[in-house]
């Protein structure tokens, strides 16, 4: 079988990359001989699109990252495009659950504090937890909070069962499924019709001690609610590792709130993402040569 021409672009943030690439039995070329491209900077959807409108004989592209927003117009029907869906579930979803412990328990309330204080907590143990989203990050998590024995409920748009879940529900039964949960959990992509998902709504139907959690992408969530259900106490707290706008501005309302977490988009830090995503290409790479389906695929008509 003929090596996979590769080019790992922009070169200079691909070296591991490259290496997979090799590893994969492929060969890492120039642009002007390339049949695939691995993208490596998703901040760059313009220099992509620049590559690929001089070459068009390029047939399959990677992206880094699992969300894919800056890419979207660049998507069409005549390339294979896969990206990195799935790729970073095992830290994204440690994260959630760290998030999650920390609001529940009042590590994050506690740790603001400079005296002793009043006790507060509420138990992930036994408690009700609701997912929105059935990707991998979900997936992942349904089995690490398989020990604390919780009720799992995870809206999505197509519910299908999943393993370990007590129940699926549509995102038409959104307030429903958070109207009961101890924690509130995004995992979803971001698409039009998930932008803005958690509304004031929304927020209204959860329970006065419930938290949620963002591993997503902050435009998920209405920021202005957020604060006025955050100032009002109707939920006990929201812990975010993304958030709109972001990075989150000095001196925005969030970062002085009692009851917020804020970590800085670190769910997949740079550290622990590049050996996952390399042995993605790695795979791709090995599958592009054998004519087997990739992984992580985007779904052009769907955005993601």
């Amino acid at each position: 079988m003929a090596e996979p021409r590769c080019a790992v672009l922009p070169s200079d943030r691909g070296t591991a990359l490259a290496d997979a690439v090799r590893a994969g039995g492929g060969e890492v070329v120039d642009a002007h001989h390339a049949e695939a491209v691995i993208w490596t900077d998703p901040k760059d959807p313009s220099g992509l699109a620049e590559l690929l409108e001089g070459h068009p004989e390029i047939r399959w592209v990677q992206l880094p990252f699992a969300g894919i927003e800056p890419f979207v117009d660049l998507l069409d029907d005549d390339r294979i495009w896969t990206c990195g869906k799935g790729v970073y579930a095992e830290p994204v979803a440690e994260h959630a659950l760290m998030l999650g412990l920390a609001g529940l328990r009042g590590g994050a309330l506690y740790a603001r504090k400079r005296s002793w204080s009043a006790p507060y907590g509420h138990n992930l143990l036994n408690g009700r937890v609701t997912i929105l989203g059935g990707g991998e990050i979900t997936r992942v998590l349904v089995r690490l909070l398989r020990p604390f024995g919780v009720y799992l409920t995870v809206v999505r748009n197509r519910p299908e069962p999943i393993d370990g879940v007590a129940e699926v529900l549509p995102s038409s039964r959104l307030l429903e499924a958070v109207g009961n949960a101890d924690l509130v959990v995004l995992a979803l992509a971001l698409t039009p019709d998930t932008e803005g998902i958690i509304d004031a709504d929304v927020l209204a139907a959860m329970l006065p001690h419930a938290w949620i959690v963002n591993v997503a992408r902050g435009r998920h969530i209405d920021t202005h609610a957020l604060v006025e259900a955050l100032r009002a106490d109707s939920i006990g707290g929201a812990a975010l590792d993304v958030t709109d706008p972001e990075p989150l501005p000095d001196g925005h309302p969030l970062w002085e709130m009692p009851n917020v977490l804020i970590t800085p988009h670190v769910g997949n830090t740079p550290e622990m993402g590049i050996t996952l995503l390399a042995a993605r290409v790695r795979d791709n790479v090995q599958r592009f040569r054998d004519g087997d389906e990739l992984l992580g695929p985007v779904y052009v008509d769907l955005g993601y």
